[in-house]
């Protein structure tokens, strides 16, 4: 069950990288407001939500939602499949009698 949470931990950061990467910046008409040409706002409202906005916001909740599961999992402690068995050490060989 952990391990299906790191892989879509996983999953969901490269999709996350990948979905903002591919958006342009809310500063990508600054060039204008300085004489490059007419822009429409500066830093202003960008309108109606895109679906690549909507997109980063979902991604983004279940990327937390992961994080916060897995550091659950971390705070439990370790669990292995393989029980773990005590050390057993050989009694130390005596030399007095020489």
């Amino acid at each position: 069950m952990n391990q299906m949470f790191i892989i879509l931990h996983a999953l969901l950061a490269f999709g996350l990288i990948a979905v903002i990467l591919v958006q342009t910046g809310k500063g990508a008409d600054i060039g204008a407001a300085f004489g490059g040409g007419s822009s429409q706002t500066v830093f202003g409202a960008r309108g109606p939500t895109t679906f690549l906005h909507q997109l980063t916001t979902a991604l983004a909740a279940l990327f937390m939602a992961t994080s916060i599961i897995l550091t659950i999992y971390a705070a439990r402690g370790p669990t292995s499949v393989i029980p773990e068995e005590p050390v057993q050490t050989a009694p130390a060989e005596s030399t007095a009698g020489q």
